[in-house]
């Protein structure tokens, strides 16, 4: 096969193998609402190893926890550096998760509270949560793989009322 070249068949469709693909844009969809989570640490103090590793160290056991568990809520997310950006289906999953005892995070919780006490501040972490309602958002991905919420969601083609942020936001559509 030449890197030019498509294969056809009848039970397949024409998949592009050239070298520079043309460009695909791309929007998210996700039905109804969902709430959008980012949480981060900073370390203060990085030669004290031992006030802050613990806190690092937890939240993989938290997202593999709810990567097998997809009914705790979690629809999906992507670390940004020291900060991890998560989709949840509902602020009610998020808090269930948060405040069970049957969960690995309370547990990482307390902990990490019980040694800022004594640490001295020598690891910061912050959250914010946004509500979002129903197709009151707008994203856009040109040559990109599934990304944010397009992987916690579905992508499709930004064509058609999609084509505009003002269309994905289900505001007028110029020319239309």
């Amino acid at each position: 096969m030449t890197p030019s070249s498509a294969t056809t068949g009848p039970d397949t469709q024409t998949v592009s193998t050239r070298a520079n693909p043309a460009p695909s844009r791309l929007t998210a969809e996700l039905d109804g609402d969902f709430v959008v989570f980012m949480i981060g640490m900073r370390i203060n103090k990085p030669w004290k190893v031992s006030a802050w590793l613990p806190v690092f160290l937890a939240m993989p056991k938290m997202l593999a926890e709810l990567e097998k568990a997809p009914e705790l809520g979690l629809l999906g997310g992507r670390f940004a550096g020291t900060t991890l950006i998560q989709f949840w289906r509902s602020s009610e999953h998020l808090n269930a998760y948060a405040q069970s005892r049957q969960h690995v995070h309370l547990p990482a919780w307390r902990a990490f509270n019980q040694s800022a006490r004594t640490s001295g501040g020598t690891v910061g972490i912050w959250h914010e949560t946004y509500r979002v309602a129903a197709g009151e958002y707008e994203t856009v991905y040109v040559d990109m793989p599934a990304f944010g919420l397009g992987q916690a969601g579905k992508l499709v083609a930004a064509s058609g009322r999609r084509a505009t942020a003002a269309g994905r936001m289900g505001g007028e559509i110029k020319g239309a």
